[in-house]
């Protein structure tokens, strides 16, 4: 039997064409290696460890306790408080008292207080009554000043007697009002009359209205 020489192939250099290399697949990793943790090791606490744990609880407690609480503000005495509204304007007797009754239950302690001051004289009637003509004089009639020294219980001989000074300047006093309000003699009755209302409303006597709205400028008052 002929056995046949196969003839190698030509390559475009003229040597055979080696077979490719491949290099073995490497086996798989193999998966790390995880020990198992190990629980925890807890002693029992020993007395001795108890007893200081005791005793720092017992020295954290005393510090807080030591600690001064946050104090809120002082409560005013009734003496405190009636003087604090009269460094602030001039307050009658009476309207001083209905200030103070909601801070007491004893309304003869604030009588007494009441006395107290008005021998210290921190309260005076008198004061109060010439504050109020000072403060009202210039936008309100005698009759609104009177009625209010009243309200308040003022000696009636002081209000006589500033009632009889703020008719002396009642007609300037309406004037000066009107002025700024209205400025003009009214055209038709509807505006007389408008004007007539706001003065009146204000506590000028009819005598000194009529007069200012009619433009009188140089009448006696007669009210």
């Amino acid at each position: 039997m002929i056995s046949r020489t196969r003839r190698p192939s030509k390559s475009s250099g003229g040597a055979p064409d080696s077979p490719p290399d491949f290099a073995p697949a490497s086996p798989p990793a193999s998966p790390p290696d995880f020990a198992p943790a190990s629980p925890p090791d807890f002693a029992p606490a020993s007395p001795s460890d108890s007893l200081y744990r005791r005793s720092s609880e017992r020295r954290a407690n005393e510090r807080t306790d030591a600690v001064p609480a946050k104090r809120g503000k002082p409560v005013l005495s009734l003496k405190g408080r009636a003087l604090g509204y009269l460094s602030r304007r001039e307050y009658s007797r009476a309207e001083l008292r209905r200030k103070l009754l909601p801070h007491t239950d004893d309304p003869d302690e604030i009588d007494r207080l009441l006395d107290s001051l008005e021998r210290d004289k921190y309260l005076s009637n008198d004061r109060f009554a010439e504050s109020v003509v000072h403060r009202r004089a210039q936008r309100v009639g005698t009759s609104r000043i009177v009625g209010e020294l009243k309200q308040h219980q003022v000696d009636p001989a002081k209000v006589a007697a500033l009632a009889e000074q703020l008719r002396d300047t009642e007609l300037a006093r309406a004037r000066a009002v009107w002025q700024k309000k209205f400025g003009e003699v009214a055209t038709t009755p509807e505006d007389r009359a408008r004007q007539m209302r706001f003065l009146a409303s204000r506590g000028f006597s009819h005598a000194v209205i009529g007069k200012v709205v009619s433009g009188a400028d140089e009448f006696p008052d007669d009210s």
